[in-house]
């Protein structure tokens, strides 16, 4: 499976008043690990910057003066993320300023032939706002928020930018949905460098006397079920522990039970007849 992690700096917030992309800046990732693939451009918008914007990232229309226009990128662009699935932080924001250079180019011949006509006509999209609100209820998302609550640093980042973003962005997704982030990002920089090991770990000589078996308390039993029941409910009814939890029971539900032996409990113990009925 190959995703881009995708943001966009502007000049303003609203593309249909006629602000324009910046800065755009993906990262792929293949398999839920980085690549160390990824695709990076300032853009000369033609036009002044808002006051507010440039508080938020700091670019200056100065410094952007010799920086290509999205005409001049939007095939390397598109080359680099059709067919994947985009994964955005409130992407109809991205998706709208990119649908928006889009529409303005359609009067104009490019060199490989016609661009889609809409983002989304090429591309998965996936909104980590829309997901992180539906795992956070009546929190805030916002990326340094859950940047703060995923355990993800993101000291560096001073002022928003596109790639920048777009690189904490994919730790964060990855940490959002359970998959490896750091680990990934730093085996793929092993690999790149030539430094992963070839060497075979040592076979594991199993000790001659059997395994020592220790069953969990009653104490323990009723903290795991607590625990599999908050993560139930984080995940969306998802959790993998109920599941299989409710499928043993209903397996031994199903299953004739011996005489004299008690039912047993979603915490695995037996449950003695209650003799007032």
């Amino acid at each position: 499976m190959r995703q881009i992690v995708l943001d966009t700096e502007t000049t303003g917030l609203e593309a249909e008043r006629g602000h324009r992309i910046i800065e755009i800046g993906c990262v792929e990732l293949v398999n839920r690990r980085a690549s160390g693939r990824h695709f990076h451009r300032y853009l000369n918008p033609e036009r002044e910057i808002d006051e507010g914007a440039r508080a938020v990232h700091g670019i200056t229309r100065e410094r952007l003066l010799a920086a290509p226009k999205f005409a001049e990128i939007a095939e390397e662009l598109f080359s680099f993320i059709t067919g994947s699935e985009l994964i955005i932080h409130n992407a109809p924001f991205d998706v709208g300023f990119i649908d928006m250079e889009l529409t303005l180019l359609a009067r104009v011949r490019l060199p490989g032939g016609p661009l889609p006509v809409a983002l989304r006509s090429v591309c998965a999209v996936l909104d980590t706002l829309t997901l992180a609100r539906e795992r956070h209820p009546g929190q805030r998302n916002n990326l340094d928020a859950l940047c703060k609550r995923y355990g993800i640093d993101n000291s560096h980042r001073e002022l928003h930018g596109a790639l920048l973003d777009a690189r904490i962005l994919a730790d964060v997704y990855l940490a959002m949905t359970g998959g490896q982030s750091l680990l990934a990002l730093d085996e793929a920089a092993r690999e790149r460098s030539g430094a992963t090991h070839s060497t075979q770990a040592p076979a594991t000589v199993r000790p001659a006397e059997p395994l020592r078996v220790v069953e969990a308390t009653e104490a323990e039993r009723a903290a795991h079920a607590e625990l599999a029941l908050l993560l139930q409910k984080a995940s969306g009814g998802r959790c993998l522990w109920m599941q299989e939890e409710q499928d043993r029971l209903a397996a031994e539900n199903e299953a004739p039970a011996p005489d004299g032996i008690p039912g047993r409990t979603a915490l695995g113990r037996t449950e003695a007849a209650n003799p007032g009925g």
